[in-house]
């Protein structure tokens, strides 16, 4: 079970939103490298970064960030947020991620998905976004038709490494995960599944330790790391003693 700390980067900086609402910000660090190597320093394993306002234009924004974020870490790192293209993919591969994260090209064109999973095996991830259990695009912005679960399904066998699965009603406001879509989510593929969305309390983190939750890759946390609502050496600790017991 991986803990993955959230670096959102909007205009250089280290910020959360709520509920997905870039007007609803706060600023928690100017120095996204700082807060990165920070994060290495506390023993996590692997770090989720979103270009949020690349999410937005479909394009890279935060690229000298993220770049600064790769120069200054060891651990692997995952990047999503206006990636949308086999250029974009392949570019940000050969700057050293470990592997991108493509939300709304997935709903747009899932063939050039699945390419990219035969291009770049192991290093493509898809982010599904869901509000209301239906997928949100282009930063939110836009809810489709199409259910999260529809959407996963059409990528199985495609080579996938893994979904992130974000529920925005609960994103940024720590109010908990919502563990019964996620565990839905993954039981319904064969795709490994990272929750997303309100990770909020340690209490989250002693029911990732619970046997059901087994069948997750992972979790991200964000704003509960920066407000200090998790104690990041006891969380570590629990999922590392979880890991040992399988």
């Amino acid at each position: 079970m991986i803990l993955f700390p959230a670096i959102d980067l909007k205009n250089g900086q280290c910020v959360r939103l709520k509920l997905g609402d870039m007007n609803r910000v706060t600023v928690f660090n100017d120095d996204p490298a700082a807060q990165a190597r920070t994060f290495e320093e506390q023993g996590f394993q692997y770090l989720h970064v979103v270009d949020l306002n690349g999410a937005f234009v479909g394009k890279s924004v935060n690229g000298e960030a993220v770049e600064s974020i790769l120069s200054a870490v060891d651990f692997p790192v995952q990047l999503g947020g206006g990636i949308r293209t086999l250029a974009q993919i392949e570019g940000w591969l050969d700057k050293g991620l470990a592997r991108v994260i493509l939300g709304t090209i997935a709903v747009q064109n899932p063939e050039l998905v699945k390419q990219a999973c035969k291009n770049f095996p192991g290093q493509v991830a898809v982010g599904i976004d869901a509000k209301g259990g239906r997928v949100a695009v282009e930063g939110w912005a836009e809810t489709s038709e199409l259910s999260a679960i529809e959407l996963a399904r059409r990528f199985e066998g495609a080579g996938v490494a893994a979904i992130i699965y974000t529920d925005i009603d609960r994103d940024g406001v720590l109010s908990g995960i919502n563990w019964h879509s996620t565990l839905e989510m993954a039981k319904a593929v064969s795709i490994p599944v990272i929750a997303s969305g309100g990770l909020a309390s340690m209490d989250d983190i002693e029911k990732l330790t619970n046997p059901e939750m087994s069948i997750l890759e992972g979790a991200i946390s964000g704003r509960a790391l920066y407000d200090g609502r998790i104690d990041i050496e006891e969380a570590l600790a629990l999922l590392n003693t979880q890991r040992g017991r399988k």
